[in-house]
């Protein structure tokens, strides 16, 4: 193996117990995971899937198929949204990110299989989410539309907040971001505006049904009889109300135009791909990332590791390699792009490693190079010596740095996402452009046994306090109690269906995911931020 000068050395042991025990605990919590992402592949159920077919329709993902280039990847986005919950996780619909025509596009499909593609409240937070990513990167919106609409039982959590749906595809019009409606079914009440305010729509013939109010709203509401094809059908729309631009024969069809819909919409990356013939693979083996993280989180693992097996031909130049030693920091290339690496090598962030960051992200502004943050840390050091020493105020230029950086953030939590150091680390509330996590992650405020021994803590302060007896039976049933919660609500299933990041991916497919990701950024300028930051506390 020919190692650059600029090359990671890797000191992974594969065949190392340690190894084999770590790759043993990460292909278990993978196959839970498949588990739950075949949920969501399932739709409604084989029973809905199949009355689908029966009626002539292609599902959701077979016609996101069809739509995206052959042999290109789709990365799919929030496929566990609503997990957890009382609704079907992937919550009717499928996001992702696909090339059309060549050009990178945010997809969205309504699955029909489930309520009729009725939107619930983690459709909308879902919807949201992609809008969001399609209008920091411009990334043209095509919306594959059969829904019924707000699923009524849930509209009190619906109705009020769903109105952004519309309002973000006038945003995104009004930005210069192409949006584009196909329409296979239902696309009635609310949902008619969704091709009411896209660029482009598309409707297929007898399929599409788009109208405000279907044939029992407008008896009851006029005493008009009307049928569903004079109301909203596509014939009506394409011939009367001017509301189809397209008239599709079929699905087929409707998918075919949609692609020469997409190629006309002349859109221009804002930077131009890396040449495929400089981009490198890493040096070494991305299935020996299965075996890096620890099953037990409390102990370490050097991101080097990770690093070496993701970045362009494992080459990293680090930053203050003697500095602030519990965070590693440097700049690669992935998949041809620049990139500045912010990587927890000790779990805790001390002041040193704060004011490490802090300059490295100022860096990265001044070279309008993107920011990868990946988290494994237990947040900042505490104690008197740490306090005094200005552990505040070195957090707080590190979260500031985070804050007012402009230049766009990825995050991937690897292991352990704690407290603030969640937040010094770009969590999900600082709005990175793509936020992953490994099926290894935990993130909460604080680990379970440290938060149940606080509330132990607080407790037999308080006892003392007023004289009274602590319990010590109960104290131990609440600790275990409070220690199961936490643990399973800091699990990356339980957060990714909450939407707290974009999904749950394999450790082996990270480098492909940030790709994509990577891709998809240079389509928005990229820019670092030229006004300053805000005050930092000396």
């Amino acid at each position: 193996m020919t190692v650059s000068a600029g090359a990671l050395r890797s000191a992974l042991d594969t065949n190392a117990p340690e190894y084999a025990a770590n790759r043993e605990t990460m292909l278990a919590k993978l196959a839970e995971l498949d588990a739950e992402q075949a949920k969501a592949l399932g739709g409604g159920g084989e029973k809905y899937v199949r009355r689908h077919r029966e009626r002539g329709k292609l599902t959701a993902r077979e016609r996101i198929e069809l739509l995206v280039d052959p042999d290109t990847p789709f990365l799919e986005l929030s496929p566990l949204a609503a997990w957890g919950t009382d609704y079907t996780t992937g919550a009717s619909l499928v996001t992702g990110i696909g090339v059309i025509e060549g050009v990178e596009c945010l997809i969205t499909a309504n699955d029909p299989t489930v309520r009729g593609g009725a939107s619930n409240p983690w459709t909308l937070k879902k919807a949201l989410r992609a809008n969001e990513i399609a209008y920091a990167n411009r990334l043209p919106c095509v919306s594959l539309v059969e829904s019924g609409g707000a699923d009524l039982p849930s509209q009190k959590e619906i109705f009020i907040p769903g109105g952004a749906l519309f309002r973000d595809i006038t945003r995104l019009s009004r930005a210069g971001i192409p949006t584009v409606a196909v329409v296979f079914g239902n696309s009635t009440a609310g949902g008619a505006y969704i091709p009411g305010m896209s660029d482009h729509v598309i409707m297929v013939k007898e399929r599409a049904k788009v109208f405000l109010g279907g044939p029992p709203l407008v008896r009851m509401a006029t005493g008009e009889e009307a049928d569903d094809e004079e109301l909203g059908g596509a014939d009506m729309h394409a011939r009367t109300s001017g509301l189809a631009d397209h008239y599709a024969l079929d699905e087929h069809d409707a998918l075919r135009q949609a692609r020469r819909v997409v190629a006309r919409l002349n859109v221009r990356k804002a930077h131009p791909d890396p040449d495929p013939g400089t981009v490198r693979e890493p040096l070494y083996d991305a299935e020996e990332l299965l075996g890096v993280v620890p099953g037990d989180l409390k102990v370490p693992f050097d991101p080097r590791e990770v690093i070496a097996r993701i970045v362009d031909g494992s080459e990293f130049d680090e930053f203050k390699p003697l500095y602030g030693a519990s965070l590693v920091t440097g700049w690669a290339r992935l998949h041809g792009y620049p990139v500045g690496i912010l990587a927890n090598a000790q779990g805790v962030l001390f002041s040193a490693e704060s004011q490490k960051a802090t300059q490295f992200i100022q860096l990265a502004n001044q070279r309008d190079i993107p920011l990868l943050f990946l988290h494994n840390t237990t947040g900042y050091m505490v104690g008197t010596e740490y306090e005094q020493g200005g552990i505040v105020k070195h957090g707080s230029m590190m979260i500031n740095a985070v804050s007012n950086s402009t230049v766009p953030h990825l995050s991937v939590l690897m292991g352990a996402s704690y407290g603030a150091g969640h937040y010094g680390m770009c969590g999900r509330a600082y709005e990175p452009r793509f936020l992953f996590a490994w099926p290894s992650a935990k993130s909460a405020v604080m680990g379970p046994q440290q938060l149940a021994g606080v509330l132990s803590i607080v407790m037999r302060e308080s006892a003392a306090a007023k004289g009274k007896p602590f319990d010590e039976e109960a104290d131990a049933g609440l600790r275990a109690m409070v220690e199961q919660q936490i643990e399973s609500e800091s699990l990356p299933m339980f957060l990714s269906g909450r939407l707290y990041d974009d999904g749950v991916i394999d450790p082996r497919d990270t480098r492909t995911v940030l790709g994509i990701c990577l891709s998809a950024i240079h389509s928005a300028p990229v820019a670092g931020a030229r006004g300053g930051f805000g005050v930092f506390r000396m």
